[in-house]
């Protein structure tokens, strides 16, 4: 799997780590989350990824989000939204999603941390 970067045009972090990743001559398939999110396999690896670094299902959620609010996601998780369901509505609504979403055949994060994706990059 080449990398892939699920990102949302309007977003300054997107274009902070796309900017980050071209100035370091990465190779990546720039995917738009809202249009395609990240499918339920796509999703679960991810998770590995997080779970990995002691994360869980729910550093996959863009808690600043309107929809994230609106739904009251937050409420469902402290109510006990299991996992299985979380990834189902996460891979039907790519701007529940936590992004950029960067995801490569050995690793996999949400959101930008350059030294991270500095990391991820080295493992590539």
């Amino acid at each position: 799997m080449s990398m892939k970067v699920y990102e949302y045009a309007n977003c300054g972090t997107c274009k902070k780590a796309l900017k980050f990743l071209d100035k370091n001559g990465a190779t990546y398939q720039k995917i738009s989350i809202t249009e395609q999110p990240p499918s339920m396999n796509e999703l679960k690896e991810m998770l590995g990824h997080l779970q990995a670094r002691g994360l869980s299902y729910k550093n996959l959620f863009n808690t600043s989000g309107v929809q994230y609010r609106e739904l009251g996601i937050s409420q469902m998780i402290q109510d006990g939204l299991s996992e299985t369901q979380a990834l189902q509505m996460l891979a039907q609504n790519g701007k529940l999603i936590k992004r950029p979403f960067l995801l490569t055949k050995n690793s996999g994060t949400v959101g930008f941390q350059e030294q991270e994706w500095i990391s991820i990059l080295k493992k590539k």
